[in-house]
Formats: C-alpha cells, structure tokens, sequence
C-alpha cells in the first residue's frame, strides 16, 4: 500500500491506525508492506516512529502491543519526494520492486495507490502514476487507486477528474472511497431492510409519511476554516453524506449483494430524485451560517471569525432541504435532509416517520395526542435502532402514552465494531468495490447539488440565515419541516 501524503493528518488520524487494527486482528497477510510518500525528508525509522505515535494517539485499541507494532513496523517504509517529480516514482518504483521480492516482503506486485492528499494534487499524483507505468499491473498482479472525497467540486470537475482518473487507470482499479459507507449501521441499513419480512412491506408511500436524515456535527472548523469556506456544507457533506444514506433508505431491493447491483439501485434513486428548480430553491433549500454563541457549555466564536475564513463569508455552515423521489415506491414521500456545524450535539440518524393510523379510536381518552410512529435508525454516537410506538400505561383509566423499543450494537454484540476505514481498506485489498462510490452515481449527486449552488450564485439567490453556535440552525430550516426530529 502506497500512502501519497503519508504526513498529513489522514493518515496519522485514519489509515494508520486502521492499519494497524487490521494488522492486530490478524487480517493482513504476513509479507504487507506500507510505503509513505511526501515532501519530508524523513528516514524509515522515523517514519515508523512517527506512525507509532499516531496509532497510539488515535487507534480505537491503544495503547499499542508491542510485538504486533514490531512486526507491523517491519513493512514501514518512507520515500521523499514531491508529487510532480518523476524522480520520485522512479524511486517508488524502484522500492516497490525491491519489496515485491520473497527476501523483502513478498508483495508479489500487488499495489494499492491510496491519495491522502488534498484533491488539488489528485490530477499531478494520478499523472504521475500513468506516465511512470506503476499504475498498470504486470502479470497476475492488480494496481488500484483510492480517491478520497470531495470527489470534485462540482459536476464539471468531476467529470474532469473521472476522465484524469481514467487517463491511467481502468473503472475497475479505482475506489473512490465515502467513509461512512463504512460504518458497520450504515451498511445495517441494508440488512435490517432485506433480511426482516416485518419492515420491507410498510417501506413504501403507503404507510410512511416522510423521512428525516440527519448529519449534525458540534465541532466548528478545528483548523478546516479555508477549506471549508471554500467547500461548505452543500458540498462538503450533502453531495456524498447525506446523498448516501438516502440511497440506502430509498433503493429497491437488489438482485445480488454485489457491487454491481447494489450501486446500480443507488443510482437509480438519484435520477428519480425530482430537480430542484432555480425557482423552487427558496422554498425547498434553507442555508445557514452559525454566529457567536456558547457550545459544550463554552463560548464558541462565529464562523466568520474562524481561522481562514473570509470576514465576509456567505459560505453556509447549515443546509436543510425537501427532496422527492420520484418513482413507484415513494411518490409524494418527501426525505427532509439536514447538516450543520456547530449543532447542540454530535448525531447521525435516520428517522422513518409513518403515517397516522386511518382512524383515532382512542381520540376520546386521555393523552397528549397520539404520536406518530417513528423507526430511527442511529448511525453515531450511539449506534442501534428504535422504534417508538404508542401504549397503555398502568392503571384503570386508558391513558396512552408513547413508549420506545430500543436496539444498540454495543450491549446487544459486546464487541466495538471496526472503524470505517478498517472495513474499506480490506474490501479495497480482496477486490470488493461494493461499498465504494462508482463514477456514474458521483455525477449522479452532482447533478442535484449543482442546481442548487447555481441558484444560490444567481441574482434572486435567497439569503444565508443566521443560527447562534450551539443551537438547531435557523429558524427559517422550520418552513421546510416543522416538526424536525429532536436528537
């Protein structure tokens, strides 16, 4: 595995501490090496110094244990150089070679290219690979190359990406990695939905009446400030996020859990998703950006004043918007989609919210109206299902009450469940692009996204509404749903 931008914070953060999990649940193959490219000049001790660091810093098992870091340290290995020096693929190459042979480490000529870099070098590193031929597998070895997200900034870059993606690389070799389809509740979507006969028949326009997703964060920038102003929420979080988790609540079932089948059913959602006329965009899109107020119980600055961030910045920080889905299954159910920085708490979550039942044959008894039912699916912090239904409470009198069925992963399995990037990097290993984005259904999600910006960049553009950090968003996300979720 080659690691372009093996200094940065992905890597120390992320990678290598999948890495090294990977390697502790005995899952790596015994000759696997990681080979870390970028500007620093650094020796491969102190490469493999600086990772144990990071491992014990950020892994979910720390600290570390000694003779599996040992063992693991064995295939670290660093080359210097910069991005656009073909100098430096030549020593790649020549590494890479070395490593390949079973007096080094075996790898048999299996290469994984992962870019941990930001998406302005993609392009120069990609060139890079192309020209020097390490992209190109020999004999009965594979080359695959990991993308990370933002996946372009739009529908033109990223078609421009996809076609540089292509210039050295085939579709097949390119893994264009979404954490959180990594998530062990997010791919439990999937299994809760296909393989319990209770919810499948209810999944439709007939029984439910809307469904919120939601993606809130606490944090404010944390040093993201430059990128984010340039980015923000529309495109930093709803075009891969929250473009995903509606395709996993929204898709017909797929004839096989394969690659294939299961992003076909993704992308056919996305073009059935109703656009959102330049005209339409006021009354169906709410954006907002997050002033001084206290989170966590501690002042929190604005985002204007974050590091990075122009002091006259109209880039949002919220987005709560109203989509249809256009097809059989979900005519007229609208997916109220939601994200912000600076939110009360940190939350991920997926609410089905049913249809009332026809007729209130209770309506006469005592009980503060009775509640719709509501089946959440909690993808983070506390993962797991409930479900909330209404109930009689003791007593003589019918008194109803709404009462919750809860499921959570951790006192239900009592295991913690692998980071995300453990679970995509093996997949990536053994060939398995299933949870990996494919090209089509990335410009699918820019599509949609575009329109939007497009009107925001437009003379009518509507206003960037205000939300004091620490609070729900602003008041105005209330005209696209009243009643959102409480997390």
């Amino acid at each position: 595995m080659v690691i372009f931008g093996a200094t940065g914070d992905l890597t120390r953060r992320k990678l290598m501490p999948a890495l090294y999990n990977i390697a502790r649940d005995r899952l790596l193959p015994p000759g696997f090496a990681v080979v870390g490219l970028a500007r620093r000049k650094l020796s491969n001790d102190q490469f493999r110094e600086a990772m144990r660091g990071a491992v014990n810093e950020f892994s979910r098992s720390r600290p570390v244990v000694p003779e599996v870091w040992e063992d693991f340290a064995k295939g670290l290995f660093f080359v210097p150089g910069e991005f656009g020096d073909s100098a430096a693929y030549t020593r790649l190459g020549d590494l890479l070679e070395k490593l390949k042979s079973e007096r080094e480490r075996g790898t048999s000529g299996n290469h994984l290219f992962y870019l941990a870099t930001p998406p302005d070098q993609y392009a120069e590193i990609i060139g890079g690979l192309g020209r020097s031929g390490l992209s190109r597998p020999r004999g009965r070895s594979w080359s695959r190359v990991i993308i990370e997200k933002p996946f372009g900034h739009d529908l033109e870059s990223a078609r421009e990406l996809n076609e540089q993606a292509l210039t050295a690389f085939r579709e097949g070799q390119i893994y264009r990695i979404d954490h959180y389809l990594g998530k062990d509740t997010v791919q439990n979507i999937l299994v809760m939905r296909f393989a319990n006969g209770i919810f499948e028949p209810l999944w439709n326009q007939k029984y439910i009446d809307h469904v919120q997703v939601t993606v809130a964060e606490d944090l404010g920038m944390e040093g993201r400030g430059a990128y984010f102003d340039r980015a923000g929420t529309l495109r930093d979080m709803v075009q891969n996020h929250l473009m995903q988790l509606l395709c996993l609540t929204a898709m017909e079932p797929p004839v096989a859990f394969a690659a294939d089948e299961v992003r076909g059913e993704k992308v056919k959602v996305l073009h059935a998703i109703r656009p959102i006329e330049a005209e339409d965009v006021a009354r169906h899109v709410v954006r907002g950006q997050y002033v001084a107020g206290f989170a966590g119980g501690r002042e929190a600055q604005a985002f204007r004043s974050e590091t990075g961030v122009d002091k006259r910045s109209r880039t949002e920080t919220y987005v709560a918007l109203k989509l249809f889905v256009d097809n059989w299954r979900w005519a007229g159910v609208p997916f109220y989609l939601r994200s912000g920085k600076r939110l009360p708490k940190r939350a991920t979550e997926i609410a089905i919210q049913f249809k009332q039942v026809p007729y209130l044959l209770f309506k006469d008894q005592e009980s503060g109206g009775i509640e719709p039912n509501v089946l959440a699916l909690r993808i983070q912090p506390d993962e797991g299902i409930s479900l909330k239904m209404t109930s009689k409470t003791p007593g003589s009198v019918v008194t109803l009450q709404p009462v919750v069925m809860e499921f959570r992963y951790g006192t239900s399995f009592g295991a913690e469940p692998p980071e995300a990037y453990e679970r995509l990097l093996l997949d990536c290993m053994i060939g398995d692009p299933t949870l990996f984005t494919r090209r089509d259904e990335v410009e699918a999600a820019w599509q949609i996204v575009d329109r939007i910006i497009a009107a925001w960049q437009g003379p009518e553009a509507p206003p960037v509404h205000e939300y004091e950090a620490g609070t729900w968003g602003p008041a105005a996300a209330e005209r696209i749903l009243e009643r959102w979720r409480r997390l």
